[in-house]
């Protein structure tokens, strides 16, 4: 069975992109507040957040590896879509001109594979996914990565595999960390050990440094695999 593991990194489309009455809905929460120093706050969080909400987002990158190959693709968005794709260590560099571009290669890579492995992919990653394709009018090959929450076939989110579904809440002994904070408990070097963080990827993008959001993405996705290894070995079939 083929198992492809990735990750994704999306970048807010400005807010002046969109129409007068789609700004103010956006916006509006911010409205509610009594004072202006609160309102600006509100409207600062709510901007960071259109990172996160695929209508106000767009994927500017796409990280995926083979688990059992260890060889994979990195696409991403870039102006110079049209220089030569570069091959380190197996995993192909991959410029593309879109989102929509972008997407479909995704998706055709991913109709060779029986299992999808993410971490917290059934929260973002795949519904982010499914949505984009869908405002793009991009055929999906996958259309089952949700899945029955309580199982990991077709779909292993380790996000919900160490915290046994949320057994335990917020602040129970199976609470959940981030991807980071994973990886330093199991002895996994981090994907943020070079500096960077998702929450950079807005900034990088404004600045062009495309080349360096792959390279943070594809670090994402191979510590997610050596995860997946150390879930697999010590923790599958816990029930």
């Amino acid at each position: 069975m083929a198992t492809l593991v990735f990750d994704i990194e999306t970048s807010a489309i400005p807010i002046e992109s969109f129409d007068e009455s789609t700004q103010e809905y956006l916006m509006r929460p911010a409205q509610r507040l009594p004072t202006e120093k609160e309102q600006e706050d509100k409207r600062a969080e709510l901007t960071r957040m259109m990172n996160l909400w695929p209508f106000t987002a767009r994927i500017v990158c796409v990280a995926m590896i083979n688990a059992e190959t260890i060889r994979g693709q990195v696409i991403f968005i870039a102006d110079d879509f049209e220089s030569n794709s570069r091959n380190v260590g197996g995993v192909e560099f991959i410029p593309v001109m879109d989102e929509a571009e972008l997407i479909t290669q995704f998706w055709e890579a991913a109709k060779h594979y029986d299992k999808v492995v993410t971490f917290n992919g059934r929260q973002f990653d795949i519904p982010f996914l499914y949505l984009r394709s869908a405002q793009l009018n991009v055929p999906i090959s996958k259309k089952n990565w949700l899945g029955y929450r309580f199982a990991t076939e077709p779909h292993c989110d380790l996000a919900e595999q160490l915290t046994f579904y949320n057994v335990s809440g917020r602040d129970g002994a199976a609470r959940r960390f981030t991807l980071d904070f994973y990886c330093r408990i199991f002895g996994i070097e981090s994907p943020k050990a070079h500096g960077v963080t998702g929450m950079d990827v807005g900034q990088m993008v404004e600045e062009e440094r495309y080349e360096e959001i792959a390279e943070y993405c594809i670090r994402d996705v191979l510590a997610t695999v050596k995860l997946y290894d150390i879930w697999k070995e010590r923790l599958e079939g816990i029930k």
